[in-house]
């Protein structure tokens, strides 16, 4: 799983007021300030990235025909504590890389015990699979290769050449185990490859964060994403049997033509996409004119944010508008905390 925008420095983030640990004795010259233990956790499970995780949820629900209720929010839940799993476990397993090139993080810096961290990580993997087993067995079922997908990234896969793909099938199970909560994973498996193959551009990107250099990969992940916007507007969906009647008299269907109806709910389907589209675009296109460390960053930042219009234009074209509306209302919140100085400093690697 992946992935608001959260990019690296080499600097400390400096302290506000907001992040001061009001328990602790004031700074002094011989004592620095620095922010408290709960922006620290914080900074670790990149709290701005959370908000793109329900997403993968409610998409998955959308594709398997239902409409969200009070017992997604156990799939949803699942989602959330198995990605900050992954992000903590992220930042365990690459301590010593991070002490060099990442000293601000978390465990470098000394703000978090990497015996900490490492339980922390174990703690929520299992509240993720217990909250999936209380969704159902089909969930759990889902939630199992999940887990096993993170910590196989976070421990093994992230530095080989099988990273990027390990971070997609991520990304993809987590919208099948909100199907699977719902109904059938099967119907989701399109979703869940567009989703996968929009988080197989983004991390691949992302693998040059520090060093930059590469033209290759923003490119990629640029016509990535023209291809993954005409494929979410323009390919023919089979809406689930409770909804094909419903579309009959007007709402998402396929057009004879292959695209979607020129309905309310295919412009809002066209609409997200759109967004999608400019908000991963534009820093992909930067990137692969200037692959320098810090647009590089922009561009994975640019990525992880297109993240939520992506999900929401799925829902949308599942012909769930009311549910892809509500992911999109998601977007601002990941933003307002990504403002924060020291989650800017975040990175998903």
């Amino acid at each position: 799983m992946t992935h608001t925008a959260m990019t690296p420095t080499t600097s400390a983030p400096p302290l506000t007021p907001v992040d001061r640990d009001t328990t602790s004795a004031p700074p002094t010259a011989d004592r620095p300030a620095t922010p408290g233990r709960a922006a620290a956790w914080a900074e670790l499970v990149r709290l701005p990235a959370l908000f793109t995780v329900p997403g993968d949820t409610l998409a998955g629900v959308a594709a398997a025909g239902a409409r969200p209720g009070p017992r997604t929010l156990l799939p949803i839940g699942s989602s959330l504590c198995l990605y900050a799993a992954g992000m903590v476990l992220n930042d365990w397993a690459d301590r010593a890389e991070d002490a060099v090139e990442r000293p601000h993080r978390p465990l470098p810096s000394g703000r978090i015990r990497p015996a900490a961290a490492l339980t922390a990580a174990c703690g929520l993997t299992g509240a993720g699979l217990l909250l999936a087993a209380r969704a159902g067995r089909p969930a759990l079922a889902v939630a199992a290769p999940l887990a096993a997908t993170v910590w196989a990234y976070d421990l093994a896969l992230k530095h080989t050449p099988a990273g990027p793909a390990a971070m997609a099938a991520a990304r993809g199970l987590d919208l099948l185990m909100g199907a699977a909560s719902a109904g059938s994973a099967r119907a989701a498996a399109p979703s869940a490859a567009l989703l996968g193959c929009h988080t197989l551009a983004v991390t691949t990107v992302s693998r040059r964060e520090t060093t930059g250099g590469s033209a290759t990969a923003p490119l990629a992940a640029l016509a990535a994403t023209g291809a993954l916007t005409r494929l979410v507007t323009h390919r023919r969906v089979r809406l689930p049997a409770g909804r094909r009647a419903a579309a009959a008299p007007g709402l998402p269907g396929p057009a004879p033509g292959g695209g979607a109806r020129s309905t309310p709910a295919g412009a809002v389907t066209a609409a997200l996409a759109a967004a999608y589209a400019v908000t991963a675009a534009r820093p992909y296109f930067h990137a692969a004119l200037n692959p320098s460390p810090p647009l590089t960053q922009r561009a994975v930042g640019g990525g992880i944010r297109a993240t939520v219009p992506l999900q929401a234009a799925l829902a949308a074209r599942s012909g769930a508008t009311a549910t892809s509306l509500l992911i999109a209302a998601l977007a601002p919140a990941g933003r307002l905390f990504a403002r924060r100085r020291a989650m800017r400093k975040v990175s998903i690697t």
